[in-house]
């Protein structure tokens, strides 16, 4: 799924640049008006007088087609992913028991022994169990 996922962006992304390359590449409707005035040499161009803006336009709009069509399946295996569960993060959560003052120096018991560097956890409650005392 992932993969299909990666191809889908990766079409779209470079039909979206290719987009980008053949809309600046083709002449605005206002180019047309500044031609009549004897301001473009439309015969010299590339695709010939006409030529050109059939092509850019029909392959503007095929990449268009392209660019929508992975848009949309994209949002669509996008969305079957498994949705997390809904529920507290702290619900499975263990909150470390009270420890008497003298066990919480370092090297020291309330017994002066040595103490174990370990800390005893117990479960955290639910609801109103979650909320400190004042």
């Amino acid at each position: 799924m992932n993969i299909l996922l990666t191809i889908l962006l990766a079409v779209q992304i470079l039909s979206a640049l290719g987009m980008i390359g053949l809309i600046l590449m083709q002449h605005g409707k206002g180019a047309d008006a500044g031609a009549a005035f004897g301001g473009g040499a439309g015969s010299a161009s590339l695709f010939g007088a006409s030529g050109g803006a059939n092509f850019l336009s029909r392959t503007t709009a095929v990449l268009a087609g392209v660019f929508l069509t992975c848009t949309l399946g994209l949002a669509y295996f996008g969305n079957l992913r498994e949705a997390p569960s809904s529920g507290s993060v702290l619900e499975g959560s263990v909150l470390p028991t009270e420890v008497p003052p003298a066990a919480q120096i370092p090297g020291q018991t309330s017994g002066g022994a040595p103490a174990a560097a370990v800390v005893e956890t117990q479960p955290v409650g639910t609801g109103a169990a979650q909320i400190p005392a004042k």
